[in-house]
Protein backbone atom coordinates (compact mmCIF):
# COMPACT_ATOMS: atom_id res chain seq x y z
CA UNK A 1 0.00 0.00 0.00
CA UNK A 2 1.38 3.44 -0.99
CA UNK A 3 2.24 5.82 1.82
CA UNK A 4 -0.37 8.37 0.76
CA UNK A 5 -3.03 5.66 0.90
CA UNK A 6 -1.72 4.49 4.27
CA UNK A 7 -1.96 8.01 5.71
CA UNK A 8 -5.40 8.49 4.19
CA UNK A 9 -6.70 5.25 5.68
CA UNK A 10 -5.11 6.03 9.05
CA UNK A 11 -6.68 9.50 9.13
CA UNK A 12 -10.11 8.19 8.16
CA UNK A 13 -10.11 5.32 10.64
CA UNK A 14 -8.66 7.52 13.37
CA UNK A 15 -11.55 9.95 12.93
CA UNK A 16 -13.98 7.03 12.99
CA UNK A 17 -12.41 5.78 16.20
CA UNK A 18 -12.63 9.25 17.76
CA UNK A 19 -16.29 9.52 16.79
CA UNK A 20 -16.97 6.10 18.31
CA UNK A 21 -15.16 7.15 21.49
CA UNK A 22 -17.28 10.30 21.79
CA UNK A 23 -20.53 8.41 21.19
CA UNK A 24 -19.65 5.50 23.46
CA UNK A 25 -17.86 7.43 26.22
CA UNK A 26 -19.42 5.87 29.31
CA UNK A 27 -21.36 7.61 32.05
CA UNK A 28 -23.26 6.44 35.09
CA UNK A 29 -26.14 5.08 32.99
CA UNK A 30 -23.74 2.92 30.99
CA UNK A 31 -22.08 1.58 34.12
CA UNK A 32 -25.38 0.76 35.78
CA UNK A 33 -26.74 -0.94 32.66
CA UNK A 34 -23.56 -2.98 32.30
CA UNK A 35 -23.71 -4.28 35.86
CA UNK A 36 -27.39 -5.10 35.67
CA UNK A 37 -26.85 -7.03 32.45
CA UNK A 38 -24.14 -9.07 34.15
CA UNK A 39 -26.06 -10.07 37.26
CA UNK A 40 -25.66 -7.11 39.65
CA UNK A 41 -29.16 -5.80 40.50
CA UNK A 42 -29.50 -2.31 41.95
CA UNK A 43 -25.77 -1.43 41.95
CA UNK A 44 -24.72 1.33 44.32
CA UNK A 45 -22.73 4.43 43.38
CA UNK A 46 -19.36 2.84 44.13
CA UNK A 47 -20.14 -0.17 41.97
CA UNK A 48 -21.35 2.05 39.13
CA UNK A 49 -18.16 4.11 39.35
CA UNK A 50 -16.12 0.89 39.13
CA UNK A 51 -18.02 -0.17 36.00
CA UNK A 52 -17.58 3.25 34.38
CA UNK A 53 -13.84 3.13 35.06
CA UNK A 54 -13.77 -0.38 33.57
CA UNK A 55 -15.43 0.85 30.36
CA UNK A 56 -13.27 3.97 30.07
CA UNK A 57 -10.09 1.92 30.43
CA UNK A 58 -11.09 -0.05 27.32
CA UNK A 59 -12.70 2.57 25.10
CA UNK A 60 -9.93 5.11 25.56
CA UNK A 61 -7.70 3.02 23.30
CA UNK A 62 -10.15 2.62 20.41
CA UNK A 63 -9.23 5.79 18.43
CA UNK A 64 -5.50 5.02 18.61
CA UNK A 65 -6.00 1.41 17.61
CA UNK A 66 -8.30 2.43 14.77
CA UNK A 67 -5.54 4.77 13.67
CA UNK A 68 -2.83 2.10 13.63
CA UNK A 69 -4.52 -1.19 12.76
CA UNK A 70 -6.05 -0.60 9.29
CA UNK A 71 -2.74 0.45 7.68
CA UNK A 72 -1.11 -2.60 9.25
CA UNK A 73 -3.85 -4.96 8.06
CA UNK A 74 -4.35 -3.24 4.73
CA UNK A 75 -8.13 -2.97 5.08
CA UNK A 76 -10.96 -1.50 7.15
CA UNK A 77 -13.18 -4.57 7.33
CA UNK A 78 -14.60 -6.44 10.33
CA UNK A 79 -11.09 -7.71 11.05
CA UNK A 80 -10.16 -4.20 12.13
CA UNK A 81 -13.05 -4.02 14.58
CA UNK A 82 -12.29 -7.42 16.11
CA UNK A 83 -8.58 -6.63 16.35
CA UNK A 84 -9.32 -3.28 17.97
CA UNK A 85 -11.63 -4.78 20.60
CA UNK A 86 -9.19 -7.60 21.40
CA UNK A 87 -6.15 -5.35 21.68
CA UNK A 88 -8.12 -2.75 23.62
CA UNK A 89 -9.19 -5.44 26.06
CA UNK A 90 -5.64 -6.76 26.35
CA UNK A 91 -4.19 -3.32 27.09
CA UNK A 92 -6.93 -2.64 29.65
CA UNK A 93 -6.31 -5.93 31.46
CA UNK A 94 -2.56 -5.35 31.49
CA UNK A 95 -3.09 -1.93 33.05
CA UNK A 96 -5.52 -3.44 35.57
CA UNK A 97 -2.70 -5.64 36.92
CA UNK A 98 -1.20 -2.60 38.63
CA UNK A 99 -2.15 -2.14 42.30
CA UNK A 100 -5.02 0.32 42.69
CA UNK A 101 -4.32 3.68 44.33
CA UNK A 102 -7.73 3.67 45.98
CA UNK A 103 -9.13 1.34 48.63
CA UNK A 104 -8.62 -2.29 47.72
CA UNK A 105 -10.65 -5.29 48.75
CA UNK A 106 -8.85 -8.33 50.07
CA UNK A 107 -8.89 -11.31 47.73
CA UNK A 108 -11.49 -14.01 48.30
CA UNK A 109 -10.38 -16.89 50.49
CA UNK A 110 -11.40 -19.52 47.92
CA UNK A 111 -9.03 -19.43 44.98
CA UNK A 112 -10.82 -18.69 41.73
CA UNK A 113 -10.24 -20.61 38.53
CA UNK A 114 -10.97 -19.76 34.93
CA UNK A 115 -14.14 -21.86 35.19
CA UNK A 116 -15.52 -19.25 37.61
CA UNK A 117 -15.41 -16.74 34.78
CA UNK A 118 -16.05 -18.81 31.66
CA UNK A 119 -18.15 -22.01 31.54
CA UNK A 120 -16.37 -25.24 30.66
CA UNK A 121 -18.34 -25.72 27.45
CA UNK A 122 -17.15 -22.33 26.18
CA UNK A 123 -13.51 -23.20 26.89
CA UNK A 124 -13.93 -26.55 25.10
CA UNK A 125 -15.57 -24.78 22.17
CA UNK A 126 -12.66 -22.33 22.06
CA UNK A 127 -10.14 -25.16 21.99
CA UNK A 128 -12.02 -26.92 19.18
CA UNK A 129 -12.33 -23.70 17.15
CA UNK A 130 -8.62 -22.93 17.50
CA UNK A 131 -7.51 -26.47 16.68
CA UNK A 132 -9.86 -26.75 13.71
CA UNK A 133 -8.77 -23.37 12.36
CA UNK A 134 -5.04 -24.08 12.65
CA UNK A 135 -5.33 -27.53 11.06
CA UNK A 136 -7.50 -26.26 8.20
CA UNK A 137 -5.22 -23.31 7.46
CA UNK A 138 -2.09 -25.44 7.68
CA UNK A 139 -3.47 -28.06 5.28
CA UNK A 140 -4.36 -25.39 2.73
CA UNK A 141 -1.11 -23.49 3.16
CA UNK A 142 -2.72 -20.21 4.25
CA UNK A 143 0.13 -19.27 6.55
CA UNK A 144 -0.69 -15.60 7.03
CA UNK A 145 -4.22 -16.41 8.15
CA UNK A 146 -2.83 -19.18 10.35
CA UNK A 147 -0.69 -16.61 12.15
CA UNK A 148 -3.72 -14.32 12.55
CA UNK A 149 -5.83 -17.17 13.92
CA UNK A 150 -3.12 -18.22 16.37
CA UNK A 151 -2.63 -14.61 17.45
CA UNK A 152 -6.34 -14.11 18.07
CA UNK A 153 -6.45 -17.28 20.16
CA UNK A 154 -3.42 -16.28 22.24
CA UNK A 155 -4.76 -12.76 22.88
CA UNK A 156 -8.25 -13.98 23.80
CA UNK A 157 -6.90 -16.50 26.32
CA UNK A 158 -4.41 -13.96 27.67
CA UNK A 159 -7.25 -11.51 28.36
CA UNK A 160 -9.24 -14.20 30.16
CA UNK A 161 -6.28 -15.21 32.32
CA UNK A 162 -5.39 -11.60 33.12
CA UNK A 163 -9.00 -10.94 34.12
CA UNK A 164 -8.72 -13.88 36.49
CA UNK A 165 -5.55 -12.71 38.23
CA UNK A 166 -5.98 -8.94 38.40
CA UNK A 167 -6.17 -7.42 41.91
CA UNK A 168 -9.58 -7.42 43.55
CA UNK A 169 -11.23 -3.99 43.64
CA UNK A 170 -14.62 -2.86 44.94
CA UNK A 171 -17.54 -5.01 46.00
CA UNK A 172 -17.18 -8.73 45.26
CA UNK A 173 -20.26 -9.02 43.06
CA UNK A 174 -19.35 -6.10 40.79
CA UNK A 175 -15.72 -7.16 40.61
CA UNK A 176 -16.71 -10.70 39.60
CA UNK A 177 -19.25 -9.48 37.04
CA UNK A 178 -16.64 -7.33 35.28
CA UNK A 179 -14.10 -10.14 35.30
CA UNK A 180 -16.66 -12.46 33.74
CA UNK A 181 -17.54 -9.95 31.06
CA UNK A 182 -13.89 -9.45 30.11
CA UNK A 183 -13.14 -13.16 29.93
CA UNK A 184 -16.28 -14.19 28.08
CA UNK A 185 -16.13 -11.44 25.47
CA UNK A 186 -12.48 -12.28 24.79
CA UNK A 187 -13.09 -16.03 24.49
CA UNK A 188 -16.14 -15.40 22.32
CA UNK A 189 -14.23 -13.12 19.96
CA UNK A 190 -11.43 -15.67 19.73
CA UNK A 191 -13.90 -18.39 18.75
CA UNK A 192 -15.61 -16.20 16.15
CA UNK A 193 -12.30 -15.10 14.63
CA UNK A 194 -10.90 -18.62 14.34
CA UNK A 195 -14.16 -19.95 12.88
CA UNK A 196 -14.39 -17.12 10.34
CA UNK A 197 -10.87 -17.25 8.95
CA UNK A 198 -10.25 -20.96 9.37
CA UNK A 199 -13.27 -22.19 7.43
CA UNK A 200 -13.19 -23.82 3.98
CA UNK A 201 -12.33 -21.69 0.99
CA UNK A 202 -15.62 -22.53 -0.78
CA UNK A 203 -18.34 -19.92 -0.50
CA UNK A 204 -20.91 -22.13 1.26
CA UNK A 205 -18.31 -23.51 3.63
CA UNK A 206 -17.09 -20.03 4.50
CA UNK A 207 -20.64 -18.84 5.12
CA UNK A 208 -21.37 -21.77 7.43
CA UNK A 209 -18.12 -21.23 9.30
CA UNK A 210 -18.90 -17.55 9.84
CA UNK A 211 -22.46 -18.36 10.92
CA UNK A 212 -21.20 -20.96 13.40
CA UNK A 213 -18.65 -18.51 14.76
CA UNK A 214 -21.26 -15.78 15.23
CA UNK A 215 -23.64 -18.21 16.95
CA UNK A 216 -20.87 -19.39 19.29
CA UNK A 217 -19.86 -15.80 20.03
CA UNK A 218 -23.42 -14.81 20.95
CA UNK A 219 -23.79 -17.86 23.19
CA UNK A 220 -20.52 -17.25 25.04
CA UNK A 221 -21.00 -13.51 25.59
CA UNK A 222 -24.67 -13.74 26.62
CA UNK A 223 -24.96 -11.62 29.81
CA UNK A 224 -25.63 -13.23 33.17
CA UNK A 225 -28.90 -11.91 34.56
CA UNK A 226 -28.26 -13.42 37.99
CA UNK A 227 -24.94 -14.26 39.59
CA UNK A 228 -24.61 -17.93 40.64
CA UNK A 229 -25.12 -18.54 44.35
CA UNK A 230 -21.45 -19.54 44.69
CA UNK A 231 -20.39 -16.02 43.71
Amino acid sequence: MAWDNVLGVALLTGLIGLAILIVLWPGAKHGKRLLERWGVPDPDDAEIALAVHYLKRRRLWYPWLFLAIPPALGDTTAGTIVTTVLLGGLIAELLAQRPSRGPRREAVLTRRTLLDLVPAWALVLSGLAVAGSLVSLALTGRWTLLAVSAGAAVVSWAIALLALRRPAVGEPRADLALRRRSARVAIGLGIATCAAIGGPVQNLGSFLAVAAGVAAFLAVVAPIRRQPASA
